[in-house]
């Protein structure tokens, strides 16, 4: 690939949600399920991840590392058997967070780096 593609691009927040640069791809802001239970919105999360890795031909088993992020760190304790069961296995590097978000009903977001072959 000579060129790097960038995809879901917002004018707004001045950010691409997927860029593309053959071999890796980075894919940022990945949430769901607003207002929800962690356990829904670490799903909702890895759902939206997986939508997006589907548009480059990619599964969750490409992730080679994340960043978990979250409204409250103790809330980590439930991210592992989500991993477990939607990683079936193959899972990537990661670090987790506590961070403040722009929005009360967010509590977790996921940014990742997968690997193309």
């Amino acid at each position: 690939m000579n060129e790097i593609k960038r995809v879901e691009i917002s004018e707004e927040w001045a950010h691409s949600a997927i860029v593309d640069t053959g071999n890796f791809i980075f894919i940022s802001y990945c949430m769901k399920n607003e207002g929800q239970s962690i356990k829904e919105q670490i799903n909702g999360a890895f759902d939206v991840l997986s939508e997006r890795l589907n548009t480059v031909g990619l599964t969750l088993e490409s992730v080679v590392k994340m960043d978990c992020l979250f409204k409250n760190i103790s809330d980590l304790e439930v991210l592992g058997e989500i991993i477990k069961d939607r990683f079936q296995g193959k899972y990537p590097a990661r670090k987790a967070y506590e961070t403040k978000f722009i929005r009360e009903g967010i509590s977790f977001q996921v940014d990742a780096i997968a690997f193309r072959k």
